[in-house]
Parts: C-alpha cells; sequence; structure tokens
C-alpha cells in the first residue's frame, strides 16, 4: 500500500470528502422507512391527510437530496478512481523505462503489457468500488440496525442472528473462489503472450502457413481462460443465491413474528413494514459488501504483479558518488579487462576471460559464428547489462563510475534488431539529437547513405512511418537506425551487424563515410563479410564467449584458423 499511499495522497481531499457524501447518502435512504411507519401509523390508520402530505413532502425532498448527494460522489468518486487508474499507470510505465536489460528480460513484454492495461484497470475499479459501495454498505448496515432495534428489539434480535449465518457462508464461498481467480489472471497472461507474439511474427505465420496451428493455440488457451473463469464464476455465484435464499427466509420469520405482535397490539402495521424494508436494506448492504469482497480477491492478483515490477530495483544504476564525480568520456578508449558474464537465471558464463585493449579513432572488426556472444560483448560498454566479473573500461574509467546519461550520450550503438519509431522521417532521426539542425541531419543520413532514399518519397524527411518502419525495406531501416546514431557523434560507436541487408558497395561507402565523419571515433563493428574485416585495423575472432585470436586482419589470416575459415568460404562464394 505505501506504493499506492504515494499516488493516492494527491487525492486525499477527494478521500476525505467521499465518506461524508456517502454518509449523507445512506441516511436519506435510511430514514424513509421510518418516515413510511408513521404515514401508514399515524396518517393513513388515523386518516390524517395534512400529516401525509407533510412526511410525504419530506420524503420527496430527502429524496432529492440524496440523488443530488449520490450524483456529486459518483463525480468525485470517478476523477478519484480514473485519476489514480492514469498515475498508478505513467507510475508503472516509468519505471520499465528505468529497468535494465536483465530486468526486462526477467519480465517478458507480454506480462508487462498485461500489468499495464488489465491489471491496472482492475485495480482502479476497486478503488472507485471502494468509494461508492465499501463505505456506503457498513455505513448502511449500521444505520438500519439502530432503526430496526428502535422499533422492536425482540424482532431486531431474530434479523441478527440471520447476519452471522449470512457472513459464515459468504466467508467459506469465497475462500474456495479466491485461489481460481488468481489463476484466471495467469489465464489472462497466457492468453495475451499468445495473441502479441502471433501478432508481432504475423509476417513468419503467413510465410509458413501455419494459420491453422497458430488459430488451434489461440484457441487453447482461449478455453483454458473460458473453463477458469466458469469455475471460477461458479464458485462465486453461489454466493448470491446462498443471500437470496437468507434473506427470504428472514422476511417470512419477520412476516411470522411481527404478524404476532401485530395481532397482539404489540407492534404498529406501519412498523412492520418499515422493518421489512430495513431488513431489506441490510441483507442488500451485506450482498453489495461481498461483490466488493469478490472484486478485492481478483484485483489482489493483479496488485501483487503491479507492485512486484515496482519493486523491483533496476540492477545498472548511476554510481552512488554521481553528483561528486565529473567523469567524462573523451577519447573513447576501450579495455576489457578479464571480463566475464552470464545472463540472469543463466547456468554458464556466456564470456569467459575477455581482455583486450583499442585505441581512440580504430575500427575494430568483432566476427565469430552465430552464438559466440558478439552482441553480449558490445552490450558492455554502454552498460546494457553489467558484467559478472572483470570490469569494463572507458578512457581507462570503469563504465560504473560514469553516469548513464553520460555513458549513453558518448556511446552510440545500432542493435541488431532495428527498430523505428510511429512518427516521421525526422523525428525518428532526431532520437539521436532532439535539437539536431537540417545541416546536422542531412550530414548524418548522406554518412548513412540514407538521404538519396527519403528524398525520393513525396514528402522527404517528413514522411509518416508506419509501426517499426513497416513501410521502409530493411535496408533502409538499416540506414535510417544507422543516421540516428550519427547525428550524436559519439565517442564510441557500436554497429551491431546493421548494414546485414545493404548491398556491399552501399556498405564501403557507409564505412568511407564513417571514417571521414567519425575519424576520432572508435568504432566497433559486427559483421560476416570479409571486405568488413579486411578494413578494420583489428579484428576480434570470439568462439564459444571467449577470444580465439585478435589482430590486424593480415595477422589473422596467417594465425587464426577460425578467421582463415570465415575467410576463404567467402572467397569460394566470391
Amino acid at each position: 500500500m505505501k506504493q499506492y499511499w504515494k499516488i493516492l495522497k494527491k487525492y486525499k481531499v477527494s478521500l476525505l470528502i467521499s465518506p461524508l457524501l456517502v454518509l449523507i447518502t445512506v441516511v436519506c435512504e435510511t430514514i424513509q422507512p421510518w418516515f413510511m411507519a408513521r404515514i401508514i401509523d399515524e396518517g393513513v390508520m388515523l386518516k390524517n391527510l395534512s400529516l401525509i402530505t407533510e412526511l410525504g413532502l419530506y420524503m420527496v425532498g430527502i429524496s432529492i437530496l440524496g440523488l443530488i448527494i449520490s450524483i456529486l460522489n459518483i463525480y468525485v468518486s470517478s476523477q478519484t478512481a480514473i485519476g489514480f487508474g492514469t498515475d498508478l499507470r505513467g507510475t508503472l510505465f516509468k519505471k520499465i523505462q528505468e529497468l535494465s536489460f536483465a530486468e526486462i528480460d526477467r519480465f517478458n513484454s507480454a506480462s508487462l503489457i498485461t500489468r499495464l492495461t488489465n491489471d491496472i484497470s482492475r485495480i482502479q475499479q476497486v478503488i472507485l468500488m471502494g468509494m461508492r459501495l465499501m463505505l456506503r454498505s457498513p455505513l448502511t448496515l449500521i444505520i438500519a440496525t439502530v432503526f430496526v432495534f428502535k422499533i422492536n428489539t425482540d424482532m431486531a434480535v431474530i434479523l441478527m442472528a440471520a447476519i452471522p449465518i449470512l457472513g459464515v457462508s459468504v466467508f467459506l464461498i469465497l475462500r474456495k473462489g479466491v485461489p481460481l481467480f488468481m489463476k484466471v489472471q495467469q489465464k489472462i497472461d497466457q492468453l495475451n503472450a499468445v495473441v502479441r507474439e502471433n501478432l508481432i511474427n504475423i509476417r513468419v505465420v503467413k510465410s509458413f502457413v501455419r494459420e491453422d496451428f497458430e488459430a488451434k493455440k489461440f484457441e487453447k488457451s482461449s478455453d483454458e481462460l473460458r473453463d477458469m473463469v466458469i469455475k471460477a464464476s461458479n464458485v462465486v455465484v453461489t454466493v448470491f443465491p446462498v443471500m437470496q435464499l437468507i434473506m427470504n427466509l428472514s422476511i417470512i420469520v419477520i412476516f411470522w413474528a411481527g404478524g404476532i405482535k401485530v395481532m397482539n397490539s404489540q407492534l404498529q402495521i406501519g412498523e412492520l413494514v418499515s422493518f421489512v424494508n430495513y431488513l431489506t436494506q441490510i441483507l442488500m448492504a451485506l450482498m453489495l459488501l461481498s461483490m466488493v469482497i469478490m472484486n478485492i480477491a481478483r484485483a489482489s492478483a493483479s496488485s501483487e504483479r503491479i507492485i512486484e515490477v515496482l519493486d523491483t530495483n533496476s540492477s545498472i544504476t548511476n554510481p552512488e558518488n554521481k553528483t561528486t564525480n565529473n567523469y567524462r568520456i573523451t577519447k573513447g578508449d576501450v579495455t576489457f579487462r578479464d571480463v566475464y558474464f552470464r545472463y540472469n537465471g543463466g547456468e554458464n558464463d556466456v564470456l569467459k576471460d575477455i581482455d583486450f585493449e583499442t585505441k581512440q579513432g580504430e575500427t575494430i572488426a568483432v566476427v565469430g559464428a552465430t552464438g559466440a556472444a558478439k552482441s553480449s560483448m558490445l552490450q558492455l560498454i554502454p552498460r546494457l547489462y553489467d558484467v559478472t566479473a572483470g570490469a569494463v573500461l572507458i578512457d581507462g574509467i570503469n563504465v560504473k563510475d560514469y553516469t548513464l546519461d553520460e555513458l549513453h550520450a558518448n556511446v552510440g550503438m545500432v542493435l541488431q534488431k532495428n527498430e523505428l519509431f510511429t512518427g516521421t522521417i525526422i523525428d525518428n532521426l532526431r532520437w539521436g539529437k532532439p535539437d539536431a539542425s537540417m545541416e546536422e541531419i542531412e550530414e548524418a543520413t548522406k554518412a548513412a547513405q540514407a538521404h538519396d532514399f527519403i528524398m525520393s518519397f513525396s514528402d522527404g524527411y517528413n514522411t509518416m512511418l508506419g509501426r517499426g518502419g513497416i513501410n521502409v525495406s530493411g535496408g533502409q531501416k538499416q540506414r535510417l537506425c544507422i543516421a540516428r546514431a550519427l547525428l550524436r557523434k559519439p565517442k564510441i560507436l557500436i554497429l551491431d551487424d546493421s548494414t546485414s541487408a545493404v548491398d556491399s558497395e552501399t556498405e564501403l561507402k557507409i564505412r568511407e563515410s564513417l571514417s571521414r565523419l567519425l575519424k576520432d571515433t572508435t568504432v566497433f563493428i559486427i559483421t560476416q563479410r570479409i571486405n568488413t574485416m579486411q578494413s578494420a585495423d583489428k579484428v576480434i575472432v570470439l568462439e564459444d564467449g571467449e577470444i580465439d585470436a585478435m589482430g590486424a586482419p593480415s595477422e589473422l589470416i596467417e594465425h587464426s584458423e577460425v578467421y582463415k575459415e570465415i575467410y576463404n568460404s567467402q572467397q569460394i562464394a566470391l
């Protein structure tokens, strides 16, 4: 609740006003049967028309007041609940942005989407119901109970006997139903995961003609959710027949006992009618309270999932002395010192004893077979992950001693999977530098060999891109991502196989532009192309997470079997 209170305290005025509004509404409702008893006993039975008119006007006035106050409470509670849900969603989204790759890997994206949408909606609904019904039910119960005792103590005792029976019945039913609602949320998660995976990979599904397979997978997950919802609902809906039975039995007993008292002149007819009305109000209040409890039970699973993310601390944070150190990346020298790395939950190191140095302005090609951990190694430089052992240094300073802003501002990275955002081309490019001028943008796009195809579009740099850059080709997407990184003019640039979708001639032009535009930038290139390897100052050959060889291309062709195999295979292909 501490996490929620940080948000709810913003609405403390509404939270304080709401109980008062509910109290007024409940008083307006519970006093009506008392007026009704007086109208019957003092007005109708005694044929006093003026009293009937007077009390009737009172009832109308009180009803109108109750309606106005109820509408006001609906407005206040809606503003609070919706505002809380919006703020909680923003807080959770901000927290997700702060998490490192390691935490993002642990919380899969489908689950995070469910938490941001379905789970928060459930919490929001509970806040709304709490302000309207959770306060209303106990207040109605208390005030109506006071009135029934005021009418007749003996009959009130009979009513009080029914309440514990009802409470125990509801408790036993909910005790069995709550764990089932936990499982319902898990099934929703699984269904969302299936839908998301299918939509993201829809091209692959269609390419392999696997629509039927995916449909069956979705149907299976959907059926499992349906069965679990039915199972949970079947348990919980038994609450209402049980409550209805107890309510009807209570009314029968009250009419029987009350009828005897009326015949013995111990109770008036109007009092008996009002007593039955109060009985209905009390039992309805209990039914509403049980409904709120059921929703709280369902929301508890959602709350646990939200709190789990909010309480997760990122494994990658700024140094503790970030306010006192002024470390700046000035050159771009990179040193790996006895580095070991394994992913969270992994049993084995994916990188072992990585040790090398590079100097400012060098171009380093990183090569190796698929699964050699090339991307994993370079992702340690900007601290997308942290080393398990050893150290990564930039300009002789451990990357952990730089602030994340300084590190990310000076280490440009084009990931293996290129991503663009919905918006114009120029908006996407300015992700690299929000205040970039048009001259800077054109310089970067020309270096990335993107300017010409951008200008071929009718809207040029203002061309709208679909989600993920769906309306540009793979090679165009790669060049836009390279231009976006070049805009920063970083001290270190990492290209993770980012020219795989462009032809060799275009790649050569990009490399030439890089050497001219970023001549003092240290460039790491993950590549499988021998021409790129041959043009590098240094080549690092990785095999099974270890450095197999390192040196100039001319040296490796003589001393590295892995490099020689790569070289010869492409020569044969040529």
